[in-house]
């Protein structure tokens, strides 16, 4: 049997099921570092000789030191870390080969990609599609590297393999698409690669947006809106995608409410995530390609919930998931959920 009618099977027995939803504790993706206390004691040897001893004198209340700043270049650096992780998984699924050396080297550890292969595409389509991504996301690490110039972080370790250890099978299996004994190639075919895509970039979209309010210099912001924009209108076309094939294979959208629900259990306790299913609009039933609030609104992930789902855990950590050793910079702990 082939991968993608195995874990079609498997999804459409268990799409109900649904991860309890877990608390978000706090932002832990910001500057965790702690306010010291300096200890100030009185003298008790000033007094005036043969005068009247002045009375305790009081402790000054200490003054706490400030957390760190967080800075543009840290947000920057942020982003350049999901930008590995997208241009890697794109360029292998559309050419069966990663990024240049070239736009690898920076601060921190550098690290190798673990799997990743081309896809043997059969919907030409889809194929063109994951040309035209690849060649964008090479772009904004490109683009990154140059705005920070030596302050640009190396690319980190990446896991973008199909082995059933591996980042996409824990994904999957948290997701319920596959059984516990199973992987998931994301290279098998284009369904698996749609999916893999998915995952990915609605991530990206509301990282973007929750960073950009971090940003200062407006020339940064600038272009941070711009990659967004650009993430977003690769999310809507994967989205839009999925869900035309999934009118002949329904259990396309109940994978992607599956990886929904996964992405909603990791990142705390608000449902906020959105899969493929037709939602009610003023208008009469519609699609679902823009996942939005009330307001036709895309929701915001703070740095730390980004790395929730990159880690693959709720926990606060540094590691983990499609970052096996950590993103590299200053932002680099995911959020903890009770």
């Amino acid at each position: 049997m082939k991968d993608r009618d195995i874990i079609l099977e498997v999804l459409q027995a268990g799409t109900d099921r649904r991860i309890e939803r877990r608390r978000f504790l706090h932002f832990a993706g910001a500057s965790t570092a702690a306010f010291s206390l300096a200890a100030c004691g009185g003298d008790d040897n000033n007094n005036p000789i043969g005068g009247t001893p002045p009375g305790p004198t009081p402790t000054p209340t200490p003054t706490p030191t400030p957390p760190s700043a967080l800075t543009d270049a840290d947000v920057l650096n942020f982003a350049l870390n999901l930008e590995y992780l997208e241009a890697q998984f794109y360029s292998y699924a559309a050419i069966g080969s990663g990024l240049a050396s070239n736009l690898l080297d920076g601060t921190g550890t550098r690290g190798q990609v673990t799997g990743g292969r081309q896809v043997n595409f059969t919907d030409p389509l889809v194929a063109q599609y994951a040309r035209e991504i690849a060649s964008d996301e090479r772009a904004h690490v490109a683009f990154l590297r140059s705005a920070l110039g030596g302050a640009a972080v190396a690319q980190p370790a990446i896991d973008i393999g199909s082995s059933p250890n591996g980042a996409f099978s824990s994904a999957a299996r948290a997701a319920g698409l596959v059984g516990p004994n199973q992987s998931f190639d994301p290279y098998a075919n284009d369904n698996n690669f749609l999916l893999a895509a998915y995952i990915f970039e609605d991530v990206g979209v509301t990282a973007y947006k929750g960073a950009s309010p971090l940003i200062s210099n407006k020339t940064f912001l600038e272009a941070a809106a711009g990659i967004l924009a650009a993430e977003a209108y690769h999310a809507g076309l994967v989205r839009t995608v999925l869900y035309r094939k999934g009118l002949q294979a329904p259990a396309l959208i109940d994978a992607s409410e599956a990886i929904s629900n996964a992405r909603d259990s990791l990142d705390g306790s608000t449902d906020l995530d959105q899969g493929l299913r037709p939602r009610s609009t003023q208008f009469g039933e519609g699609t679902n390609i823009v996942p939005t609030d009330n307001n036709a609104i895309v929701f915001s992930r703070t740095t730390g919930q980004v790395l929730n789902i990159a880690y693959l855990t709720a926990m606060s950590t540094t590691g983990g998931g499609f970052f096996p050793n950590g993103v590299n910079g200053n932002l680099r702990m995911s959020a903890a959920s009770s």
